[in-house]
Parts: structure tokens; C-alpha cells; sequence
């Protein structure tokens, strides 16, 4: 028997599943340091599962990076590999590689209710493109246009990396001292786990103040346990979240919806609802009432990349010639 294989390639960790019956079974996470490259995490998979490497006929990868020619660079990890090279490697009859927000925002098409929280209520305009965002090892952006009715066409692109827009003094002052330690300052650079944990290690020296957590897992503990310096940086985190949710839902004219994905915000959901962040969001002078009805959902379901990666291949293949 044939077996499509799946994946969604993070910078921490590799997602891997078989995609059947128009479902991920199988499941299965690696670590992607413990590996050089996808070739051999994927031989680790099907050796875990007792199956031998002939018997895998497609795949689809969902990497985390810019997705173009024949060449994959991982933006945070070290993989790097050839897609032609990776389909001889492992005997592959056809080998799918999209970006990992690209299939995040396939599975937002899948969702059921209760695998979605309201996070802003408001209407969504039907017939208008939807945004896909959402931190974790990375800053993750992506978008679903309308194809026809009940159909999204996928736009990928890298706007993780557009620059962390400013709001007010304190933000300019963080943002300074970002600067002076990075260079470029992108909306990653805060909004994903390191940057929570190089957020409030600089709202610590901005307020003259020892730094005492050591990862972002920490400050995110300790701000819900009601300390009230992890709560304003994880308070200020959900602004800057805001603020750059607002700014690609302008420029998408995105009143479709927004959905937050990704690992990070499910661990503090009740307090992003209730932070800064809808008013960061809709901040935007003249254009504040542009934004006003557009709601913003959180996706609490599980893999959502790993079922948009086989919702790309299945439709991948029914545009290959027989």
C-alpha cells in the first residue's frame, strides 16, 4: 500500500503524520536539532513506525521559511535541503514543499467551532480575505483569499518580518533598546517565544530592574500568576500582537476575520482576550473604524498545519496529469 506522508517543519520541532482519509493519523514530533536535515528525521519516522521507506509514494512539507525555487533554507533552524534532491533521496513519485503558514492557513478552513476561541467579536464580511498570524519558534503570516463559494486560495509571504510598528513613548524606548541589540528590529524579534523572553529582559532595564525568569515559559507563568512585572511585558506583548494584526489586516482588507494560531497563545487565551490587544488592534487614526467589526479568532485546535499540509496535497494532486 502506497502512504502519503505529511509534515509541518517548525524551527524547534518537526510534525509528522500519515495523511489518509482525509485526515493526519499516525502523529508523531521530533526535535529538528536532532537531525541534519529532513531526510533523516523522515527515515526516523517510518523506522518508528515499523514502515519501510518504499513504500512512501508522496509528501507534502510545510517548512518554516520563504518557499521558492529548488533550494529550502529553514529561516530558524539549520535543515537545508533540495527538493529534487529529497525526492530521489527517498524514491518519492511526487514531493509538495509550501510554507508552514501556508498550510496554518488551510486549516483555519477546517475549523469547527469549538476548535476556535473569540478573541475580538465582530461580523465577518463574506467574499473578503481572512488574515492567518500567530507566534511561536518564529512569527508565522498568511492570508486566505476567496475562490468561490466555499473555496480559499492561499497567499504565503514573510510578514513576520515587517518592521515592529511604534504606539506610544514606552514602546519607542523598548524599541531602542532593541535596536541597539539587534540592528533591525521585526515584529519577531518580540512576537515569538524568545521575544517574550528578549521583552522582558529589556522592560527590565528600561525600569532599572534585575531580570529574574529565564524563559519565555517563565514570564508567561509568572504574569498569570498575578506578578506584576511579567504581567505588563506579557500585557505589552499582546499590544505589539495587536498592533501588527491591525497593520496586515489594513493592508489585506482582511473583514473576513483574523485567526491567531500557533503554539504560544493557547497558554494565556483568557489573558489576551481581556489585554490591550483589541485596542491595539483597531488603532489606527482615521482608519480605526475600518478595522472595528473585524473579529479576531484564537485556534485552539490540534495540528492545524499538519491537516492544511494534507489539504495542499490533496489538491496538488488533482491537478497532476494522470
Amino acid at each position: 500500500m502506497k502512504l502519503a506522508l505529511i509534515a509541518d517543519i517548525g524551527g524547534t520541532h518537526v510534525r509528522f503524520a500519515l495523511w489518509r482519509d482525509g485526515r493526519p493519523q499516525a502523529l508523531r514530533v521530533l526535535a529538528t536539532g536532532d537531525y541534519p536535515g529532513p531526510e533523516e528525521a523522515i527515515r526516523a519516522y517510518l523506522a518508528a513506525l515499523e514502515l519501510p521507506l518504499a513504500a512512501l509514494e508522496t509528501a507534502c512539507l510545510a517548512c518554516a521559511g520563504p518557499v521558492h525555487g529548488d533550494r529550502f533554507s529553514l529561516t530558524n533552524n539549520h535543515w537545508r535541503f533540495g527538493r529534487l534532491a529529497l525526492t530521489h533521496a527517498l524514491g518519492l513519485r511526487q514531493l509538495l514543499v509550501i510554507n508552514d503558514f501556508a498550510a496554518m492557513a488551510l486549516g483555519m478552513t477546517r475549523l469547527a467551532e469549538h476548535e476556535r476561541l473569540t478573541i475580538r467579536p465582530g461580523q465577518a464580511a463574506v467574499g473578503s480575505p481572512r488574515l492567518v498570524l500567530g507566534p511561536g519558534t518564529g512569527l508565522g503570516v498568511s492570508a486566505l483569499l476567496p475562490d468561490g463559494p466555499g473555496n480559499w486560495r492561499v497567499l504565503p509571504g514573510e510578514g513576520g518580518h515587517v518592521d515592529l510598528p511604534l504606539g506610544n513613548s514606552r514602546e519607542v524606548a523598548l524599541w531602542q533598546l532593541l535596536q541597539r541589540d539587534l540592528g533591525h528590529v521585526s515584529a519577531e524579534s518580540v512576537l515569538c517565544g524568545s521575544g517574550l523572553l528578549r521583552l522582558y529582559r529589556v522592560s527590565c532595564r528600561l525600569d532599572g530592574q534585575q531580570p529574574r525568569l529565564d524563559s519565555a515559559a517563565a514570564v508567561s507563568a509568572a504574569a498569570l500568576a498575578g506578578e506584576a512585572g511579567a504581567m505588563a511585558v506579557l500585557e505589552q506583548f499582546c499590544c505589539w500582537l495587536g498592533r501588527v494584526a491591525g497593520n496586515h489586516a489594513l493592508t489585506l482588507g482582511a473583514r473576513g476575520g483574523v485567526y491567531l494560531a500557533g503554539g504560544i497563545l493557547p497558554h494565556f487565551a483568557a489573558f489576551l482576550r481581556d489585554s490591550g490587544f483589541s485596542r491595539c488592534f483597531v488603532d489606527k487614526g482615521v482608519m480605526s473604524g475600518y478595522l472595528q467589526d473585524i473579529p479576531v479568532w484564537l485556534a485552539v485546535a490540534e495540528q492545524p498545519g499538519l491537516l492544511g499540509a494534507g489539504l495542499a496535497l490533496d489538491a496538488w494532486a488533482k491537478r497532476q496529469p494522470a
